[in-house]
């Protein structure tokens, strides 16, 4: 059940609090548990029965939150999909059921929360690593998290090239909302290529940027990150 694909980036990385959102059943939070077993795991999930089957495999230190992340506090439509670990807040399109045969089945509704109206992030043991997977949603998470960006050292986040749902921000916008918050790209993994799309989706590892003040000197990065070059004139 965890996934393995990432074992490559847990050994870039060293992990101090893992904050999970999109944590579906567990399986990244599982796989930072076997390498990382003292991490303290923050595991956000909306989908009830997926966060119960979290819970019953990701051993302690492990809270569990059942929300969604947004740029504001309340209630919002979630589409749950064919397949549960493409459910979203935005609709599914066109082009997700041609890469991957999902399809919207249902609709509910679940609590939306900013990161911070739960965490207090500057509590946390660093270094932290937020993982963000959530079906197109990213930016907004992130941008709910402005404040707290400071705090974190590396984000790792699931992108994608060509809009999978509707509304959907792409990897480059994601990637120019961090460079903005002191975050430089250091790492590309997972890239999946569609049939008849070409290149889809891939995780992208951004690091806190030597130039970028952060708390305590804390780094997340088994190799040192070179300084973020500014944008040119």
């Amino acid at each position: 059940m965890p996934a393995l694909e990432h074992t490559r980036l847990l050994q870039d990385i060293t992990v101090g609090t893992l904050i999970d959102v999109g944590a579906n059943r567990g399986q990244f939070s599982l796989l930072v548990r076997h390498h990382f077993p003292n991490a303290p795991i923050h595991a956000f999930e909306p989908l009830e029965p997926e966060g119960r089957v979290l819970q019953s495999v990701v051993a302690e230190p492990l809270a569990y939150h059942p929300f969604a992340l947004g740029t504001h506090a309340g209630e919002a439509t979630f589409y749950v999909t064919s397949k549960r670990d493409s459910s979203s807040l935005l609709v599914p399109g066109v082009a997700q059921e041609a890469a991957s045969g999902v399809t919207l089945t249902s609709s509910i509704n679940v609590r939306v929360a900013r990161l911070t109206d739960i965490l207090d992030v500057a509590a946390l043991p660093g270094p932290i690593l937020m993982k963000i997977d959530v079906q197109g949603g990213e930016l907004d998470v992130l941008k709910g998290a402005a404040d707290a960006l400071p705090l974190i050292d590396s984000i790792y986040a699931e992108v994608s090239f060509v809009n999978l749902y509707e509304g959907q921000p792409l990897a480059s916008d994601i990637t120019a909302f961090l460079h903005d918050h002191g975050f430089m790209l250091r790492g590309v993994y997972n890239h999946y290529f569609a049939g008849g799309i070409g290149p889809t989706q891939a995780d992208f590892l951004y690091v806190r940027a030597a130039s970028a003040p952060a708390r305590g000197g804390d780094s997340s990065l088994r190799h040192p990150a070179p300084t973020m070059p500014s944008n040119p004139a």
